[in-house]
C-alpha cells in the first residue's frame, strides 16, 4: 500500500489521573456513543540532534499498534488542523521514507535524522455517532509513558528521561467543526483543561524555542538591527514554506518561492548601507541564483495561461491552425521542464547551503554599528536611497533610443519599483500609514511594468511560434495577430505606468522622502 494524505482536526487537554470521563451521549448532536476499544500505540519519534522539527512544529514517527500503523509526518498546525502524510510501517531497521524527508528537507537538510523520544500509549477510544450510525467525532482517553532517547533530558538518573501523564483527545471525523465546541464544554465541565503542549511530543521534549522568530510585523520597533532581523526571518520562513509545496507538487509553490526569494534579496539590496557586504553579498548572489532556477517554470506558467486566455478572446474564424496545441505543447512541456530544473536544484547542496547562510545572518546580523540607532530615522534614510534609484532608472526609459534599448529600461525600472514597494512594506511596524502608502503606490508603478514585460516576453514568444508553424506547413496569421494583441498591450502598459508614476511622484517622493 502507499502513501496517503489527510488534514486531521483535532483538540487535547490535559487531565488528572483520578478524572471520571464523561458521559458523551448527552453532548447536542451525538446519538450514542459506542463501547470503547482498547489499544496498545508504540511510537518513536525521529528528529535530528537540534531538534529541528520538533522547533518548526513537525513531528515524525514510526507507530506500531491501533488502526494506523506506519510512519506519520504531521505539518505544522493551522488552528485547530494539521495536515498529516502517511506512508507504510516497514521493517524497524528501516531508515525514514523519502517520501517523508522531502517536505521537510529544508528543515533538515542533510542533518540525519535519529530516535529522540519513545511513547507508549495505553488509549480507551470511544466513537461518537450521530443518529444515521455514523463516526462524527473520537475521542480518546490515553495513558502516556514518555522516554528520551537521546540522553538529553535533564540531570540525574535515568528516571529524569521518563515522564507518564494522562492527556483526552478529540478528533473530528465526519462531523461539523462545531461540534467540538459542543463536546469540549462537556469535556471541561468533567475536570479537563485545554493542553498546555501541542502535542505528546513537545510535553516530552519540554520548553522549546521557536525556530521562527516573530515576523517583522510583530517586532520591536526599537532599533533597526531588530526590524532587520525579523523581516528576514520572517521571509526565511515563508522560504521554508513554500520549498515543501513546491516538493508536494502545489502548482502555486514556485510563484511563492520565488517571490520569497525575491523578498530577501531585495531587502539585502535595501539595507546595503547598513550591511557587512562581504558576509551578505554572496548570499545576494545565491538568492539570484536561486531565482534563475525557478524562473522557467514559473514564467511558462504565466505565458500559457495568459496566451489561452488571449486565444480564447479572437474570434473563430481568426483562429487559424492548431494554435491553441502548439501553445499547450509548448509552453506545457518547457513547465514541466522547468519544474523538473527548480526540484533538481532543491535537492542540491547549494541550495541547502544557502539555507544554512541565510540562518547565520538570521542569528547574527551582519550590521554595522549606525544598526542600533532608531529605527524609523535608518529606514527613512533607505527608503530615500530606493526611491533615488527609482527615479533614475525611469530617466533612463525617456533617455532610451531603439525599442529594444526602452524594453531593457521599462523592465530595470521594473525592478527598482519593486525593491522600493518591498522597502515600504518592511517599513510599516515603524512608519505606519506612509509606509503602507508609499508601498501601494509603488505596487502600481510595479504591475503596470510588469505587465509591459509580460508582453515583451510573449511577443518573442509568440514570434518563436509563429516561425516554428511556419517552417511546419501551416498558417502562422493567428500567431501574428497575438503579437499585435500584445504589442497594443504594451502600450496600454506604459500609459498605466506613466500614471502611477505621476501619482508616486506626486504623493511621495516629492514630499516626505525629499
Amino acid at each position: 500500500m502507499g502513501g496517503s494524505q489527510h488534514d486531521e482536526i483535532e483538540r487535547k487537554y490535559d487531565v488528572e489521573a483520578g478524572t471520571v470521563f464523561p458521559n458523551l451521549a448527552e453532548v447536542e448532536g451525538v446519538a450514542h456513543v459506542g463501547q470503547p476499544e482498547e489499544l496498545d500505540l508504540e511510537a518513536v519519534y525521529f528528529d535530528t540532534a537540534d531538534l529541528d522539527l520538533a522547533r518548526h512544529g513537525v513531528t515524525l514517527r514510526r507507530r506500531t499498534g491501533g488502526h494506523d500503523a506506519g510512519w506519520h509526518l504531521k505539518l505544522p498546525r493551522v488552528s485547530d488542523t494539521r495536515t498529516e502524510v502517511h506512508e507504510p510501517l516497514g521493517d524497524a531497521g528501516e531508515q525514514v521514507p523519502d517520501a517523508l524527508v522531502a517536505p521537510i528537507r529544508a528543515m533538515v537538510r542533510d542533518r540525519p535524522l535519529q530516535p529522540v523520544v519513545r511513547l507508549a500509549t495505553a488509549r480507551r477510544e470511544y466513537a461518537l455517532h450521530d443518529a444515521a450510525g455514523g463516526v462524527i467525532a473520537t475521542v480518546c482517553d490515553d495513558q502516556v509513558r514518555a522516554e528520551r532517547l537521546d540522553g538529553t533530558g535533564g540531570p540525574g538518573s535515568r528516571d529524569s528521561l521518563v515522564q507518564s501523564w494522562r492527556e483526552w483527545e478529540l478528533e473530528l471525523d465526519q462531523g461539523v467543526e462545531a461540534l467540538l465546541d459542543v463536546v469540549e464544554e462537556q469535556l471541561l465541565a468533567a475536570g479537563a483543561a485545554p493542553a498546555a503542549s501541542g502535542s505528546k511530543l513537545l510535553r516530552a521534549l519540554g520548553d522549546l524555542p521557536p525556530a521562527e522568530p516573530p515576523g517583522s510585523e510583530h517586532a520591536p520597533t526599537g532599533s533597526a538591527r531588530a526590524l532587520f532581523s525579523a523581516h528576514l526571518a520572517e521571509h526565511t520562513a515563508k522560504l521554508h514554506r513554500q520549498d515543501s509545496a513546491v516538493r508536494a507538487g502545489r502548482p502555486e509553490g514556485i510563484h511563492k518561492l520565488r517571490i520569497a526569494g525575491r523578498r530577501l534579496r531585495s531587502a539585502l539590496a535595501t539595507w546595503r548601507p547598513q550591511l557587512d557586504g562581504a558576509a551578505t553579498e554572496p548570499v545576494r548572489d545565491e538568492l539570484r541564483w536561486l531565482g534563475e532556477q525557478l524562473a522557467p517554470a514559473r514564467d511558462a506558467q504565466v505565458l500559457r495561461e495568459h496566451l489561452a486566455e488571449v486565444l480564447s478572446d479572437q474570434p473563430a474564424e481568426l483562429v487559424v491552425g492548431s494554435v491553441a496545441a502548439r501553445i499547450d505543447d509548448e509552453l506545457g512541456a518547457a513547465y514541466l521542464a522547468g519544474r523538473d530544473r527548480a526540484v533538481e536544484a532543491l535537492d542540491g547542496d547549494r541550495y541547502l547551503r544557502l539555507l544554512d547562510a541565510l540562518d547565520r545572518l538570521i542569528e547574527s546580523p551582519p550590521l554595522t554599528s549606525g544598526s542600533e540607532e532608531a529605527a524609523e530615522q535608518v529606514v527613512k534614510g533607505l527608503l530615500r536611497r530606493d526611491a533615488k534609484r527609482l527615479r533614475r532608472a525611469v530617466r533612463d526609459i525617456d533617455a532610451a533610443g531603439e525599442p529594444g534599448e526602452r524594453d531593457v529600461a521599462f523592465h530595470e525600472a521594473r525592478k527598482k519599483a519593486k525593491r522600493l514597494r518591498y522597502a515600504g512594506e518592511m517599513a510599516r511596524p515603524v512608519l505606519g500609514k506612509k509606509a503602507r502608502s508609499l508601498a501601494a503606490s509603488a505596487k502600481k508603478v510595479q504591475e503596470a511594468l510588469g505587465v509591459h514585460q509580460d508582453s515583451v516576453v510573449a511577443r518573442e514568444r509568440l514570434r518563436e511560434l509563429g516561425m516554428q508553424a511556419h517552417l511546419g506547413g501551416e498558417n502562422a496569421f493567428t500567431f501574428g495577430r497575438l503579437h499585435g494583441v500584445e504589442e497594443a498591450r504594451a502600450v496600454r502598459a506604459e500609459a498605466d505606468f506613466d500614471r502611477a508614476w505621476k501619482r508616486l511622484r506626486r504623493k511621495h517622493l516629492n514630499h516626505w522622502l525629499g
